[in-house]
Parts: C-alpha cells; sequence; structure tokens
C-alpha cells in the first residue's frame, strides 16, 4: 500500500477542491492509502461528500496552517501544529509513510522538506521539477523552476542527474534528452556559471543535447530543460501567461459574431476541446522536489480537483518506480569531488 500525506489546507481552494481531487485519485488508484491533514471537523464534512474507501483513509489534526504570505522559515519554527510541519515531520519519521501532496506556500515546502524530510546525501538543494505540454501531446520537464535563484554549476549538474532520473523512473521517458536552458544553442553561450555547467553535464553520462533556448521548452526536441531556479522560474511564467493569453484570444475570436459562433459549434468545437486538454497545465498536477530522502509533491496555489488527483497519482507513481533509490544509486556513482576538481585545473 502507497501511504500519501495530503495538507488538505494548503492552496487557495482548499479543503474543498484538495480534497475533491485526492478522493479522485483514492477512488481510481486501489493501491493508495491517504492521511489527511487538518482540521478534523473541516476534513470530516468534505469527505461526508464523496463515496470512497474508507478504510484506505485517516485524518491527523492540525491546529494550524501557514498561510502563502508568512516568512518561511519563521513560520516552519514557530508553527509546530501546522499541516506543513506536522506532515513533514511523520514523513521523516515514519517507514511506512511514502509521499506529501501539498499546494501550500512554495517557501515554507522547500525550507520545511529540506529541513524536516532531509536530503539524499550528496545533494546540494532541492530542486522543483514541474512538466509543461508540449508539441505533438508531449511534455517537458523544467528543472528547476524556482526553489533556487542562485546556483553553482554542480547544482545545474545534480539537476541534469536527478530530474533524468525522475523523467525515466516515474515518467516512464526512455533515455531522456536533457538540455541547459541558456541564451543559445552554441557551447560557448552564456555567462560563467552555464559554461562551466556544460561542460560538467556532458561528463554525467546522460542524454545530453547542449544548451536550448526559451522556445525549446515547448517546441523542442528534448524531454528535460535544466535550469537555475530564477531562469526557470520566468520561463515557466511565460508559458503560463502565453497559455492563458491564446485561451483568452480564441474565446473572443469565436464569440465576437453570430457567424464565427456557429463556425466554431458546428465545426470547431471537438478539436479546441482535443487541443485544450492537450495544453492543460492541471492535467499534469504538481511538481516534485527533486533531492529528497522521501517524495514531496508541490502542486500550484491555485490548484483544483482535477490537478491534486493527477498530483497524487504523480507521488504514486514515483513511489511505486522506488524512484528515489534510484537517485541516490546515480549520485552517489559519480566523483564529485573529481568533477569539482577537472574544472580548476
Amino acid at each position: 500500500m502507497v501511504k500519501i500525506l495530503i495538507d488538505a489546507m494548503g492552496g487557495d481552494n482548499a479543503p474543498g477542491e484538495i480534497i475533491k481531487g485526492a478522493v479522485q485519485a483514492l477512488n481510481d488508484e486501489k493501491d493508495v492509502y491517504l492521511i489527511f491533514l487538518g482540521d478534523e471537523k473541516t476534513v470530516k464534512e468534505e469527505l461526508s461528500k464523496y463515496k470512497y474507501d474508507e478504510a484506505r483513509t485517516e485524518i491527523v489534526h492540525c491546529s494550524e496552517n501557514i498561510g502563502m504570505d508568512e516568512v518561511p522559515t519563521e513560520a516552519i519554527k514557530k508553527k509546530k501544529d501546522s499541516t506543513l510541519v506536522k506532515g513533514f515531520t511523520m514523513l521523516k519519521k515514519n517507514a511506512d509513510i511514502d509521499a506529501m501532496v501539498t499546494a501550500g506556500s512554495s517557501g515554507a515546502t522547500i525550507v520545511g522538506a529540506t529541513l524536516l524530510v532531509g536530503r539524499i546525501p550528496g545533494v546540494i538543494r532541492p530542486a522543483l521539477c514541474p512538466m509543461v505540454p508540449g508539441k505533438d501531446g508531449s511534455h517537458t520537464l523544467i528543472c528547476d523552476c524556482g526553489a533556487n535563484a542562485e546556483c553553482k554549476p554542480q547544482m545545474l549538474a545534480q539537476f541534469a542527474v536527478l530530474s533524468s532520473v525522475y523523467a525515466e523512473k516515474a515518467l516512464g521517458v526512455e533515455n531522456p534528452r536533457v538540455g541547459l536552458l541558456n541564451n543559445g544553442t552554441e557551447e560557448h553561450k552564456g555567462d560563467a556559471l552555464h559554461q562551466e555547467a556544460y561542460k560538467l553535464i556532458s561528463k554525467m553520462g546522460l542524454n545530453f543535447v547542449g544548451n536550448v533556448e526559451g522556445r525549446d521548452i515547448c517546441y523542442g526536441d528534448i524531454d528535460i530543460a535544466v535550469a537555475d531556479g530564477f531562469s526557470g522560474n520566468a520561463a515557466l511564467k511565460g508559458i503560463e501567461g502565453c497559455g492563458k493569453m491564446a485561451n483568452q484570444e480564441m474565446r473572443l475570436a469565436f464569440t465576437r459574431n453570430i457567424w464565427t459562433k456557429i463556425g466554431y459549434a458546428l465545426f470547431l468545437k471537438k478539436s479546441i476541446n482535443i487541443m485544450k486538454n492537450r495544453l492543460d497545465f492541471h492535467a499534469y498536477g504538481g511538481a516534485m522536489l527533486l533531492g529528497l530522502k522521501k517524495i514531496v509533491i508541490k502542486s500550484h496555489g491555485s490548484t483544483k480537483a482535477k490537478s491534486m488527483r493527477a498530483s497524487v497519482v504523480k507521488a504514486a507513481n514515483a513511489v511505486r518506480t522506488n524512484t528515489i533509490a534510484y537517485m541516490q544509486e546515480r549520485l552517489s556513482a559519480i566523483d564529485w569531488e573529481r568533477m569539482n576538481g577537472s574544472e580548476e585545473n
């Protein structure tokens, strides 16, 4: 049985959409057991709206919640009975609990998971790794997308290894193609950080295709775009903005007058819906926080049921495929000191 903690109170649409999506996943994944963290009375009221296997659920009461606007380090220290602190503590101390999913504060999630759950030996910093839609129904991982605004070359090299293992084991991507997000595709492009990272990643034994540009994330022949958190977050938000703009422009175009409405209803509605479903961010779920000793999935703050369901399924798949163990194995096989030394000489 795959045991997953659910932060029922985290996110803009909690607890309603969070619990709804989690229950959908519970009904679909018969080997999943969910532990809901939050105000017991509130969680029970929400759960009472649905039919599900109660034997595969439990509730752990938490009297506190960490808000989006709170300082992460202070909140983690002070709010010991919050869903995040209590959840990460349970995740660390209980061998039979495999993962946690939250749509709560990104900062508090990263700080709390790093301090309380702990990193895989050798990992400098964990990285957020979301999935974005690509051409022809494909998808691309962006690693990192905001956990580390400032990076060292070795961190980017670790992101490349971690995300490659994640794509291969948890997502079933064979020999994933890894690109380094840069301001040009030539090997000499970028600042010192990216030039040194390029050299390190090329020695990791990965399917490294070299530097890639922002447009390649959704329309290039790559499965992973490795980035520092600042650049990765800017790229991710840009993609989200373009998607919203395109959706709005299509809506305006097809509702402009009676003729466009008729044309849409008779000839285009089915095709447009297929396209919208393929490009729907909610279908991809949250971002896995790579580099931790256990599975942590950070869903978007505005997560709704569809995205929460996908996040729970994503966490379960990562557990079933022993993704963390493979990450640890791959990282331990790399002589990082020798790699760094070769760069200095």
